[in-house]
């Protein structure tokens, strides 16, 4: 069963930073049918930083939905659709197929196990889920640059109505190709449907 990416160009100006929920609930109002498919993942928007809790959507910035590529089909009814994500605005176009990248080099922007509230029982649930799925390579966590946290790994936090789920951004190095896809199409951790432990391939060189 092939995994895709279908990604839908958008056409807007900001989002919020913290936008996997609200994000989720846009794309359920139109396919409800996510509601309860744990094979499906929406990645986290790119875009740039813009003031707190802010993201301006720029020329990368893309709606993208991994999902195995035979559910395409209900998935293009968002294409044309606005989405509202608190009070935030954005269209979507027509939609594009992505094939996984079977790249060496992996990160996630954000990570959450259940009950993991701390960087060591966080890096346990990563390197056992990992063994689980048979790869090998090396997971790293990311060390933050802000002076109250200077070398500490940096925490993200996913807001669900009014609960705070903790949680890391993860790299994973030096995967087979294999391994690569395998870790894609999975993912790690829960709450993929809302952005987490979704992977794509980045540069050593970019770190």
């Amino acid at each position: 069963m092939a995994v895709i990416d279908l990604s839908f160009v958008l056409v807007g100006t900001t989002i919020p930073l913290d936008h996997g929920y609200s994000l989720f609930s846009a794309l359920c109002r139109i396919i409800p049918g996510l509601h309860g498919d744990r094979r499906v993942g929406a990645h986290p928007i790119r875009g740039r930083q813009n003031g707190p809790g802010i993201l301006a959507l720029d020329g990368r910035s893309r709606l993208k939905i991994r999902l195995p590529a035979e559910e395409i089909a209900p998935y293009i009814a968002i294409a044309g659709k606005e989405l509202n994500l608190e009070g935030h605005r954005v269209q979507t176009g027509v939609p594009q197929v992505e094939a996984l990248d079977p790249a060496p080099n992996l990160a996630a922007r954000l990570v959450t196990f259940r009950n993991a509230m701390d960087a060591e029982t966080f890096e346990a649930d990563v390197r056992r889920e990992l063994a689980r799925m048979e790869i090998r390579a090396t997971p790293e966590l990311i060390p933050g640059t802000r002076p109250e946290r200077v070398g500490q790994p940096i925490r993200r936090i996913l807001r669900i109505k009014e609960r705070r789920i903790v949680g890391h951004p993860l790299r994973v190095v030096g995967l087979s190709a294999e391994e690569s896809i395998r870790l894609q199409e999975e993912g790690l951790g829960g709450r993929r449907r809302m952005g987490c432990g979704m992977f794509l391939p980045f540069s050593v060189g970019g770190r």
